[in-house]
């Protein structure tokens, strides 16, 4: 399972803004900006980590890579 303290990114990421997803993409390893984890948690209905995880990270860039 891929989450943020327990919200599968599955369910997030593409509702995510497209601002929101820019600052993310700018520092995967980083801690996740106020503005971004205040839409997140918007979306969840619930507070989350303030970093993502190995997995929420690979699941980002899959989404990034173009499809054949």
């Amino acid at each position: 399972m891929n989450t943020t303290r327990g919200h599968e990114i599955e369910r997030w990421w593409p509702h995510l803004s497209i601002a929101a997803k820019h600052r993310l993409l700018n520092d995967l390893d980083g801690e996740i900006d106020a503005a971004t984890a205040a839409e997140i948690e918007t979306l969840v209905g619930a507070p989350v980590d303030t970093s993502l995880s190995t997995a929420e990270r690979d699941f980002i860039r899959t989404q990034m890579e173009a499809v054949d």
